[in-house]
C-alpha cells in the first residue's frame, strides 16, 4: 500500500526480502525504475528480477562521471507511515529538520553518549525507534540489532552485547518481565542503563517490576506520535542516583488542586523546541492538546502542500487527544477526542477507566470500548488481559487462598472501580 501511495522510483532490498521484488512486479507499480539489493544476489535473482547490485551502481558512476541528485521538496527527508487513528494508514512528510532536533532532544534529555550499546527493539520503519536510532549514530555509539523483537532475543543480546540502552512499549516491558521470571534469571539485565518507553503509559505494577530486574536503569517514558516526529514530552518514572538517596520521582495527583488530575496520566514536560497549548473546551482547563514549532510534520503525503507565505513551525496541530498543563508544567492526557463514549448522558474516556483498571494487582492491560446500547446510547465494555498465575471467574468474590490460585471477576473489578472513586462506571462489563 505504502509503494502504490507513495509511487517510488526505486527499491532497495537485503536477501531477506528478494520476494518483494516478485510482489512489486505483481502489483504493477509503474512508477518503479530500479531495484538495488544491498547484498549480493545470484545471477538467477538478477536476471529474473532485474536487480541492480551496489558494485553495478558504483561502476556506472565510474563510467558517466557524477551522478546527479536530486533533494525531496520542503526539506523531506522521510515518508513515514502512521497507523493512523482516523482510518487507513497515512504517510507522514517529515523534514530534516524536525528528524535531528527530535534526535537532539534525546539526547539530550535520556542523557544517551558514545559509551552507550543500543539494542534495537523498536523496527526502523516506526518513528520512535528511528529517531532513537538517529540519536544514537549522532553520539556515536554502538548498534545491536536482532530480527525483530521478542523477549527471548532482546534477553540474549542484552546479555551477550552488554547492551545499555533500549526503547519499549508497554507491550514489550510486559514480555522481558514475564520471560525473565520464567526463566528466574536475570543474568546480563544490569549493564541496562537508559531505558525510554512510549506507545502508552505503564502502570504502577510494571514500573516496579522493570525497575526490580533492571535496578541500574533511568526509566523514562515519552508521549508524542508519528506527526510530530515522535516524541512531544518526556517524565522520568525512575532514576536510580535518586531512590538511592529516598528520593521519590513517582508524580501524585494530590500535588495540585484540580480534582481533574485524579481522572489523567502525567506524560511530563515537553521537549525544549516543542510548544504546546490546550485548546479548553469546558471547565478545570481541560480540552485538546496543540503543538507548534519545527518538529510537526510538514504534511500528509496525499495532501497539497501549503503556501509558502504559511510556516509549518507558525500551524499549531491538533493531536487529537484531550488533556491539560499543570502549574509544573507537567502535561496530562485524559483521553482521546474520538474515542469518547457516550454512555447515560455521561462524557467517559476509555483511557481514564484503563488507567484505574490496571491499577488491580491481577491485572496486566486493558482495552475499553463503547458498543451500541438502546438505553444507555453506548455501553463501557472492557477486555482485560490477567497477570500471570490470575484466573477469572464469574462467580468469585474473594480470593481462593486455600488453593494459593489468584481469582477476578466483573464484581470484583466493579468494586475496585468505585474504590477509585470511578462510580459513574458501575455499569463497566467484561
Amino acid at each position: 500500500m505504502a509503494m502504490v501511495t507513495i509511487r517510488p522510483k526505486m527499491l532497495v532490498t537485503d536477501e531477506s526480502c528478494y520476494y518483494w521484488h516478485s510482489a512489486a512486479q505483481g502489483a504493477a507499480i509503474p512508477s518503479l525504475r530500479w531495484h538495488v539489493s544491498l547484498s549480493s544476489p545470484s545471477l538467477d535473482i538478477i536476471n529474473k528480477y532485474n536487480v541492480l547490485t551496489a558494485e553495478m551502481l558504483v561502476e556506472q558512476s565510474v563510467i558517466y562521471g557524477s551522478m546527479n541528485y536530486s533533494f525531496a521538496p520542503e526539506g523531506a527527508v522521510i515518508i513515514c507511515f502512521t497507523s493512523g487513528t482516523t482510518g487507513r494508514p497515512k504517510g507522514v512528510v517529515i523534514s530534516h529538520t524536525a528528524l535531528i532536533l527530535q534526535s537532539l532532544a534525546k539526547v539530550a534529555i535520556v542523557g544517551y553518549s558514545e559509551d552507550d550499546v543500543y539494542l534495537h527493539t523498536a523496527p526502523l520503519c516506526h518513528i520512535g525507534g528511528l529517531s532513537s536510532a538517529m540519536a544514537m549514530l549522532m553520539v556515536g555509539a554502538c548498534h545491536a540489532f536482532i530480527p525483530k523483537f521478542e523477549a527471548t532475543l532482546a534477553l540474549e543480546a542484552i546479555e551477550q552485547h552488554h547492551v545499555t540502552s533500549l526503547i519499549t512499549v508497554p507491550a514489550m516491558v510486559a514480555d522481558l518481565i514475564s520471560s525473565i521470571r520464567l526463566k528466574r534469571i536475570q543474568k546480563g539485565c544490569d549493564s541496562v542503563k537508559k531505558i525510554l518507553n512510549g506507545g502508552g503509559g505503564l502502570s504502577d505494577n510494571l514500573i516496579k517490576d522493570a525497575t526490580r530486574l533492571f535496578p541500574r536503569a533511568k526509566l523514562l517514558s515519552a508521549y508524542g506520535m508519528t506527526e510530530t516526529c515522535s516524541s512531544l514530552t518526556f517524565t522520568t518514572l525512575f532514576e536510580p542516583m535518586l531512590e538511592a538517596s529516598g528520593t521519590s520521582l513517582q508524580m501524585l495527583a494530590i500535588t495540585s488542586s484540580s480534582p481533574v488530575k485524579a481522572r489523567g496520566v502525567c506524560v511530563g514536560k515537553p521537549a525544549p523546541h516543542v510548544e504546546i497549548k490546550i485548546c479548553v473546551d469546558g471547565s478545570y482547563n481541560v480540552g485538546r492538546i496543540l503543538t507548534r514549532g519545527p518538529h510537526v510534520m510538514l504534511r500528509y503525503w496525499d495532501q497539497i502542500p501549503e503556501k509558502a507565505s504559511n510556516s509549518v513551525e507558525e500551524t499549531w496541530l491538533d493531536t487529537g487527544d484531550i488533556g491539560f498543563l499543570d502549574d509544573h508544567g507537567n502535561l496530562w492526557l485524559v483521553g482521546r477526542t474520538n474515542g469518547l463514549i457516550k454512555s447515560g448522558g455521561e462524557n467517559i474516556y476509555p483511557e481514564e477507566v484503563e488507567a484505574v483498571l490496571i491499577q488491580h494487582p491481577g491485572v496486566l492491560s486493558s482495552v475499553v470500548v463503547g458498543i451500541p446500547d438502546p438505553r444507555l446510547t453506548e455501553l463501557v465494555v472492557s477486555c482485560i488481559r490477567l497477570r500471570e498465575n490470575w484466573q477469572w471467574s464469574d462467580d468469585s468474590f474473594k480470593y481462593s487462598v486455600q488453593s494459593n490460585e489468584l481469582f477476578l471477576s466483573s464484581t470484583i473489578l466493579r468494586l475496585h472501580c468505585r474504590e477509585k472513586n470511578l462510580t459513574g462506571y458501575a455499569l463497566l462489563n467484561f
